[in-house]
């Protein structure tokens, strides 16, 4: 009796801490929104046609949805999962970045083959700027100075200089960049390149890149292993990368970038997202439509959550 009271107890307490998962389901035209801690989907909100990018506004009141098939930006308001407001995004919008002080959403183009900075307050176009063909990953440098953007036609990486809005440079990378992902100390970017196999490490102060981390897992074969999605945890320590139809993601210790394990999740996992407390990383799986519940310190899926049709992007919210 006293082992199902504090289990009880451990209940009850649990909700102060946990965490609620929005997984944009591509081919489902939804959002699922997953209760972390229980391990259930809890809603299900119908959005906009090929739903992929997703993120929270800085507020924590609104989610960001990139409808591609309807080239718009959706915000939807979390209390009530409507959409309230469409930003304007250009052609096909892939994935996005939201600004560090969260007036800006930068909106990677594929039609257009454009980024598209977009005011969020005042919900127009603020300015665009050219990029190589069919443009998905995008990230802004900690110091506010660089927006990056993948080309995953011309196999390089955009760097575009906020001061100026202009392009300053195309670095050369491997085939069909699809993520970028800055350090948290802003000295690295790290690119994810689905056909070639690898992640690429640049140094931001050159733009060059400086090492190329390749990943060889037991029993799959070299050509199923796609780098897609890339996060670090909080402390900066940890990379959690994933391997698309290798059906595993990867742990990378970020200082001495060696693989520290290979997790297996669900089928053909896209994106992925870390916890506040670094404990825990979440797995969108776009062919076994689940996500995966990773236990970083053990290197083990805990937990499967059932979600839409094809979850391609999610973002853990408090």
């Amino acid at each position: 009796m006293r082992w199902i009271a504090w289990c009880a107890l451990g209940m009850i307490a649990a909700p102060a801490a946990a965490e609620t998962l929005y997984v944009s389901n591509e081919r489902g035209n939804s959002v699922s929104v997953i209760d972390a801690d229980a391990g259930r989907t809890i809603a299900t909100w119908p959005v906009g046609g090929r739903p992929r990018g997703i993120t929270l506004s800085r507020d924590g009141r609104f989610i960001y949805l990139c409808a591609s098939a309807d080239h718009a930006v959706q915000v939807i308001d979390r209390a009530t999962g409507k959409v309230v407001a469409e930003l304007p995004s250009g052609q096909d919008p892939e994935q996005f970045f939201l600004s560090r002080d969260g007036a800006t959403l930068f909106i990677a183009n594929e039609d257009d083959a454009a980024l598209t900075a977009v005011d969020v307050a005042a919900r127009k176009v603020a300015f665009q700027v050219d990029v190589g063909g069919e443009p998905e990953g995008v990230a802004q440098s900690p110091d506010g100075k660089w927006v990056v953007v993948t080309s995953e036609e011309d196999n390089v990486v955009n760097w575009i200089d906020l001061a100026s809005r202009t392009m300053a440079e195309a670095m050369p990378v491997d085939l069909r960049p699809r993520h970028v992902e800055f350090t948290g100390d802003g000295r690295e970017l790290w690119v994810a390149a689905e056909v070639g196999g690898t992640v690429q490490i640049a140094d931001v102060a050159t733009r060059k890149v400086v090492d190329t981390l390749r990943f060889a897992i037991p029993g799959v074969a070299s050509y199923r292993i796609l780098p897609c999605g890339i996060r670090f945890t909080p402390d900066g320590r940890t990379a959690i990368v994933a391997l698309g139809r290798a059906d595993h993601v990867a742990l990378v210790d970020v200082a001495t970038r060696k693989v520290r394990a290979y997790v297996p999740v669900g089928r053909r996992v896209w994106h992925v997202a870390v916890g506040a407390d670094g404990r825990r990383a979440y797995a969108a799986n776009g062919l076994s439509d689940n996500v995966s519940v990773i236990d970083l310190a053990a290197a083990k899926v805990v937990a499967t959550v059932p979600a839409g049709e094809s979850p391609w992007g999610i973002v853990v919210a408090p």
